[in-house]
């Protein structure tokens, strides 16, 4: 069962457990952002370390990847960016 909720733009309801240490794959989109229906896997980690990942990256280029969770879960970049402001979000700096 994934504890990602499946809204990614709500923002009302409180999320709790997120599965930082959870398996996931990075998607790069073959398009350059449009549909994400060809995305091709460039790596694999745990959702913490995918999402600082993305984020490390230069804005224009961050709306390019996706991060597929397990659970079947897809988070496009304005859920990521969501998940990286949390207080639990395990971070080495900021």
């Amino acid at each position: 069962m994934s504890d990602i909720p499946t809204t990614t733009q709500g923002g009302s309801g409180e999320t709790h457990g997120i599965g930082w240490n959870d398996a996931a794959e990075l998607h790069k989109c073959a398009d350059g952002g449009g549909l994400f229906h060809r995305l091709k896997t460039i790596r694999r980690g745990t959702l913490a370390e995918l999402i600082s990942f993305v984020l490390s990256l230069p804005d224009d280029q961050q709306g390019d990847y996706a991060i597929q969770k397990e659970g079947d879960h897809q988070l496009r970049i304005g859920e990521i960016r969501g998940l990286s402001r949390r207080p639990d979000f395990p971070t080495r700096h900021h």
